[in-house]
């Protein structure tokens, strides 16, 4: 069966938790057939926020995504002028998050590990932005221990920070005893990093690290986001993973640093951000007969890095240029650099009888191996 999953926009004001709310004021989220966040196992998630005991813990795994075209028409200055979409998967490297009630004999109401410690009394005091929104939003009381892992460093180009977000927002929910969907899900971290925060960011990587798998994401005026996941193969998405290969770069780069510029190129950029759409629209369209040509992927790949060098001066740089042109004289397909620019990781689809000649070309850069991830945020367990 085909899914196509919809989920529609709330007015514009906070968003808020339908549970928590009665009337008007609830968030309207309509998903046809969207899975929640706790597997049933068989391929089956509960389908709504569902009250259940209160666990003293909880540990939440969540996926990072690569996007294959239209990244930048998820932004609310794209989308709001006509339709954005992105072809986007999931990817087995995550962010894992850990929600505990904290111990009443440490002299600290609340404790947040991630690449620092904080201690702190009370929740305003938390200097991590998505933490303290989080907390704030579900009205979780201290005390309470938060530790978050990733397997990939932040800032680079594979959604960490709203992967984190959507993670904690899933453990904080589990914690206080809730199921919800992943469209809610989704949502929410959409709100805390953009109405909150009020980072210049998209909606691309919320909708991945919540839904996972191999998806068609549009987004229109006002926000609605629609999640259609591709008709092909288990066999033929890790086909196409087959022919990926991933570098890093060394280079860590906040997202905001790029697409501050970019969003205010927006309205002069509009032709090539139609194009960078149609062309997730393109792929989309080759995914439909349950099958994939890794080599059409990177030919489009290449077409999509072209465009997106034009979008702002930061994209791209000297060094990410020079190790571009060496992969592809090497025999890559094509490539393009993960991520808002500026650093982060290169990936490029290769034959396989060329992949050591590109490794050779790129020696001084770390080679990571990607497989495919087809869940989404999942409650691993809670206790």
């Amino acid at each position: 069966m085909i899914l196509k999953r919809s989920v529609c926009m709330p007015p514009a004001g906070p968003v808020r938790l339908r549970s928590r709310l009665e009337g008007d004021d609830a968030m309207a989220v309509l998903v046809e057939d969207a899975p929640s966040s706790v597997s049933l196992g068989h391929g089956l998630e509960l389908p709504s926020i569902l009250r259940q005991s209160t666990p003293s813990m909880v540990l939440t795994r969540t996926p990072l995504r690569i996007s294959f075209a239209g990244g930048g028409t998820d932004l609310p200055d794209f989308y709001n002028i006509e339709t954005g979409a992105v072809l986007s998967a999931s990817v087995d490297k995550y962010v894992f998050v850990t929600v505990k009630r904290h111990s009443e004999l440490f002299n600290e109401p609340i404790r947040l590990n991630y690449s620092q410690t904080e201690q702190a009394n009370t929740i305003d005091e938390l200097k991590n932005n998505i933490a303290r929104e989080c907390l704030r939003y579900l009205d979780v009381d201290p005390p309470i221990y938060i530790s978050s892992v990733g397997d990939m460093p932040a800032s680079s180009g594979m959604g960490g920070s709203s992967s984190f977000t959507v993670g904690l927002l899933n453990a904080l929910h589990a914690f206080r005893g809730e199921r919800i969907t992943a469209g809610q899900l989704a949502e929410e971290a959409c709100h805390i990093e953009m109405d909150v925060l009020g980072e210049p960011i998209g909606k691309q990587d919320q909708y991945a690290a919540a839904f996972g798998g191999l998806n068609l994401l549009s987004f229109r005026r006002g926000g609605a986001v629609s999640v259609e996941p591709q008709r092909v193969t288990h066999r033929a998405v890790v086909h196409l993973f087959d022919h990926l290969m991933m570098f890093w770069t060394g280079h860590q780069r906040a997202a905001s640093s790029v697409l501050t510029e970019q969003k205010a190129n927006t309205r002069k950029k509009l032709d090539v951000l139609r194009q960078m759409r149609d062309d997730a629209y393109a792929l989309h369209e080759r995914c439909t007969d349950h099958a994939i040509d890794p080599i059409e992927f990177g030919r489009a790949l290449k077409k999509n890095w072209e465009m997106k060098r034009e979008l702002a001066s930061a994209v791209s740089n000297p060094f990410i240029d020079d190790r571009y042109e060496r992969a592809m004289a090497a025999g890559a397909e094509g490539g393009k650099l993960c991520g808002a620019g500026g650093g982060g990781f290169l990936m490029f689809v290769v034959r396989p009888e060329h992949r050591e000649r590109v490794a050779s070309a790129l020696s001084d850069m770390k080679f990571v191996h990607l497989g495919y991830e087809a869940h989404g945020s999942r409650v691993l367990f809670g206790l």
